[in-house]
């Protein structure tokens, strides 16, 4: 599956419309973020019904604050709208692979009652 770029004009879309979305900020200057860049091209390959994108953080500035990205590369992922997961740094296709069954194994009704009873 083709990796979608995101923008400040398609990221809430984007994340409202579909199911599960691995997520990459980077940098076109961050050596470890070209190094990591087929490695998550190669994930998007072999992962169904996932929705892989970027965020150029240069080109996003907005956007990498509203998420408080520090170092990047940062990974987060999005299921049903919501953020369940953030790590800075690289992952191997094996760990993201097992890391979304994780997202997708998750209880979205008590995820979503966890962040009402933390005020977010």
């Amino acid at each position: 599956m083709a990796i979608i770029d995101l923008s400040q004009h398609n990221f809430d879309e984007t994340i409202a419309n579909n199911e599960i979305i691995m997520l990459d900020f980077w940098a076109p200057w961050c050596g470890p973020c070209l190094q990591f860049a087929p490695t998550f091209e190669q994930a998007s390959e072999q992962i169904d019904k996932v929705v892989f994108a970027k965020v150029n953080t240069e080109d996003e500035q907005l956007l990498a604050s509203r998420f408080a990205i520090r170092s990047i590369p940062t990974l987060m992922i999005f299921r049903q709208g919501i953020s369940i997961f953030s790590h800075p740094g690289t992952l191997a296709v094996a760990d993201i692979k097992d890391l979304i069954e994780k997202a997708k194994g998750l209880d979205m009704d008590s995820v979503r009652k966890e962040l009402i009873e933390e005020g977010k």
